[in-house]
């Protein structure tokens, strides 16, 4: 099972390259992130009409998060536990009934900026919130994937120029220990099990030809549980994806999982 997350950077400008890649590499269960639409607003028909069942948690404007699956859903939420009043759409879970079924977490973590300041608070909190929410997880004892946008520059080797970053919410050590944190519940960073070189990136700003120069930085994650890193069996970037007509500012990130 192929599953794999991609910040499109808003599903209306994506509207071609989304579909192009999907039709390429034909992932069985994609989380999206930054979809920027509503739900009724979000093109259903176009993505069912390709063989995949759609669940949106959308926002107008900004943030908003969705899941494409080949494979059936049930038990489907939306929204981080934690905090009633926030209104962010940065969250979406639902069990993918493969046979061996995963319970997957698609998210678009706060960016935090500019740090510090209420924004950069509400980023701490909310990966607090997200740590509270791996560890009732993680109490199941089974296969979870929690997949997504983390805004999160977890070493020095994931930014190609890692000095730009010290003063920026993305790679502040605050931020850096809260995902530690997380990995330390017993988690796994996939794409850093499967690969241990520098200079593999998920996101090239669109200034001053980041993408030609790879200065780019990773920070588009999958983090397994213990009983679904087990089912490990590849990584990748699609950092091509990055070179099409209208791309994205990132580029998708994927796992293969054993049946």
């Amino acid at each position: 099972m192929r599953i794999a997350t991609f910040n499109i950077n808003g599903i209306k400008a994506r509207i071609e390259a989304l579909p192009r890649w999907l039709l390429a590499q034909t992932p069985d269960v994609v989380c999206l992130q930054e979809i920027k639409s509503v739900d009724e607003g979000f093109p259903r028909a176009l993505f069912e009409d390709m063989g995949y069942r759609v669940e949106t948690h959308g926002q107008k404007g900004f943030n908003g998060v969705a899941i494409l699956s080949r494979l059936p859903l049930e038990d489907v939420t939306r929204g981080l536990p934690g905090d009633d009043t926030d209104e962010q759409s940065r969250w979406i879970e639902a069990t993918v009934l493969a046979p061996r079924p995963v319970r997957l977490c698609g998210l678009y973590l706060p960016n935090g900026n500019p740090a510090p300041g209420p924004k950069y608070d509400y980023k701490l909190a909310w990966m607090a919130r997200m740590e509270s929410r791996l560890r009732a997880l993680l109490d199941l004892e089974e296969a979870f994937v929690c997949a997504g946008d983390y805004n999160v520059i977890p070493q020095a080797m994931d930014a190609a120029r890692p000095e730009a970053w010290v003063n920026d919410a993305l790679y502040l050590p605050q931020t850096r220990e809260a995902f530690r944190r997380m990995l330390n519940l017993g988690l796994t960073d996939a794409f850093r099990a499967r690969e241990q070189g520098a200079g593999h990136y998920s996101f090239w700003d669109y200034q001053a030809n980041s993408w030609e120069r790879n200065n780019g930085i990773r920070i588009d994650h999958l983090l397994l549980s213990p009983q679904a890193a087990d089912r490990l069996t590849g990584a990748g970037i699609d950092r091509e994806v990055r070179a099409g007509e209208k791309p994205s500012d990132h580029v998708p990130v994927w796992i293969t999982l054993a049946e």
